[in-house]
């Protein structure tokens, strides 16, 4: 007798499909989160200009119908993945500086976590979501509480070091705007290299602003 896994010439029977109301399908918060997951590293490398729908089907490993099912857009999906890795690397940020012991290790961590030899790719991502602040009103907002948590948490950091007496600084405020708009000049600069920045480079321009303007002599020079 032939096995009931196969036919009279031995060869394997064809399996059937599997109905569609058996198959497992995951809830679709699941796969949007996939998607927009699988987009970031697409617009970290390229840029989300050069993104189209058939790149994030491919990198998601889904159908394009798939996608255009779940989202109105390749921007829609575009912009929940740059604001994903946004939140993401700003997050990691606060909780390094939460954990310094002072407000001025926390400034130090700041620094060199911003400039880095991978960092590049982030700030690549940064200048693409102020763009698409241009065309969305939501991104605009978005950015704007961004940078007003930004400016927050440095500020937090610089009271830190006065109620240590590590800083003298009569403008906690005014100081965090000026070290966020220095470090996205700085950024800039870095990925446009005219004139050249290398990483080193631009957090010692940073140490030297919280030296000047928060008198903190134990600041490094090098990075």
């Amino acid at each position: 007798m032939t096995s009931s896994a196969a036919d009279r010439t031995g060869r394997p029977k064809a399996r059937r499909a599997v109905a569609a109301s058996a198959r497992t399908r995951q809830p679709t918060e699941v796969r949007r989160r996939l998607i927009v997951e699988a987009a970031v590293p697409l617009i970290v490398e390229r840029g989300s200009a050069a993104v189209g729908v058939r790149d994030v089907a491919a990198a998601a490993g889904v159908s394009v119908g798939t996608v255009t099912y779940h989202f109105e857009s390749v921007q829609e999906v575009l912009s929940e993945a740059m604001v994903l890795h946004i939140e993401r690397y700003y997050a990691a940020l606060s909780e390094a500086a939460a954990r310094a012991t002072s407000g001025a290790e926390g400034l130090r961590l700041l620094i060199d976590a911003l400039f880095t030899d991978d960092t590049d790719r982030h700030w690549r991502m940064w200048f693409d979501y102020w763009h698409a602040g241009d065309r969305d009103q939501a991104f605009a907002r978005g950015q704007a509480e961004r940078y007003e948590s930004w400016h927050g948490e440095i500020r937090a950091l610089v009271e830190r070091g006065l109620a240590k007496g590590d800083f003298r600084c009569a403008d906690p405020a005014g100081f965090a705007v000026r070290f966020a708009a220095l470090a996205d000049g700085l950024a800039l600069q870095r990925l446009r290299q005219a004139p050249p920045l290398t990483t080193e480079a631009a957090r010692r321009h940073l140490y030297r602003l919280v030296e000047v303007e928060l008198q903190a002599g134990a600041a490094p020079t090098k990075g």
